[in-house]
């Protein structure tokens, strides 16, 4: 007989959420009590498998009591608690953080980032035109995936996932400092001349598509990519014994990119060279 550990049950925290009573379990944070209630917070830098990094400042709220607005990402819910997400104070930073981000990075490729600028009123061109940092260059220095750093908001959650919190293998991190800060391998060396293994876990992550997969990269520089075409279908990776999840995306029946669901319990997302991009003999290429 298999016992089971559910460990002791949590104490619920009740708190006001724009004006409504909310509960939820103790050492919750204040964006896990919007999402329980149906309520809608962007977030860039947030990963549901990562370490809150509190870098993109996107999700931020308004705390009674507190003297600045709070990353609701990483804030943990208190009794008694009263929230505005939806305030003044908070959609002008919103708005700002927005407009900011949009007018120095390419956010042509980020979700929901055109409805979440729509609903502040954000306006990046408002900046002009030389408020745009130079050029970032695209990277294509290997066959399995692209780094355009043009679309790279220094989030940190790349690094993470390649780091401490999954992978352990630490082959990227920032390098230079303020407009100089960029994600780099160590002394700049080429991907393949790194300590990369491919697992690929940092595209899974990667929140506005400054990392992706070189087919999804190629069939957006030719204009065949469409999610809208895709379907998606879960299996069981049949490399080795593990049993990995991976989530098949596939366009014009052909395997486009390769994910894996988070709340798997084995593979939290993760998975290794094999599983993320060894699909290439399914379609005998």
């Amino acid at each position: 007989m298999t016992i089971v550990e559910i460990g002791l049950p949590k104490r619920l925290v009740e708190l006001t959420l724009d004006g409504e009573s909310v509960r939820v379990p103790e050492g919750a944070t204040i964006l896990d009590a919007c999402t329980a209630s149906g309520k809608s917070i962007p977030t860039l830098c947030y990963g549901d498998t990562l370490k809150p990094a509190n870098a993109c400042r996107v999700c931020m709220v308004e705390v009674e009591g507190s003297r600045t607005l709070v990353p609701s990402c990483s804030r943990k819910v208190e009794p008694g608690m009263v929230v505005r997400t939806d305030s003044e104070r908070t959609q002008h930073s919103r708005k700002l953080v927005l407009e900011l981000l949009g007018s120095a990075t390419d956010l042509s490729t980020t979700p929901h980032v055109d409805e979440w600028m729509s609903a502040c009123g954000a306006d990046p061109s408002r900046f002009g035109p030389d408020a745009a940092t130079k050029l970032q260059p695209t990277i294509v220095d290997n066959p399995l995936y692209v780094r355009d750093l043009g679309k790279c908001i220094m989030c940190y959650k790349c690094v993470d996932a390649c780091g401490d919190q999954w992978q352990n293998t630490f082959a990227i991190s920032v390098a230079g400092r303020g407009f100089d800060s960029r994600i780099s391998t160590e002394f700049s060396t080429p991907l393949p001349e790194s300590a990369c293994v491919y697992c690929g876990n940092c595209i899974e992550v990667c929140p506005t598509g400054a990392l992706s997969f070189k087919r999804e990269y190629d069939k957006r520089e030719d204009g065949t990519w469409d999610e809208e075409a895709q379907t998606q279908t879960t299996t069981i990776c049949t490399f080795c014994g593990v049993g990995c999840n991976l989530t098949l995306h596939v366009q014009d029946n052909e395997i486009v990119k390769v994910t894996s669901p988070h709340e798997s319990t084995v593979t939290h997302g993760n998975l290794c060279i094999k599983g993320r991009f060894g699909w290439q003999h399914v379609q005998n290429r």
